[in-house]
């Protein structure tokens, strides 16, 4: 029976508020706003990242591939030393 009692009147006290005669003025409200935007902002500016990062990885392999494949085909000797010698050996 208590506990309907409590149930009942915790229900009256959220269905019938009153007016809280407060005033936020326009430095608490541009604060308020500032802050939550600033939120918002690096809440997207996360998920961004995390959606992005597999699209950047996969076009880093893609021009990886594509710039392993032209040294592959555009294989050169290696540089000459000063000496007229290939790099690797000594005099």
């Amino acid at each position: 029976m208590k506990r309907l009692a409590a149930i009942c009147s915790f229900a009256v006290a959220i269905l019938a508020p009153t007016a809280a005669f407060a005033y936020v003025g326009p430095g608490a409200g541009l604060s308020l706003l500032g802050a939550l935007w600033a939120l918002v902002a690096a809440i997207a500016t996360a998920v961004l990242f995390i959606v992005a990062w597999p699209i950047r990885k996969a076009m880093r392999r893609r021009q990886n591939s594509r710039v392993s494949q032209q040294q592959g085909q555009d294989e050169k000797p290696p540089l000459e030393s000063v000496g007229g010698k290939p790099s690797g050996q000594r005099q």
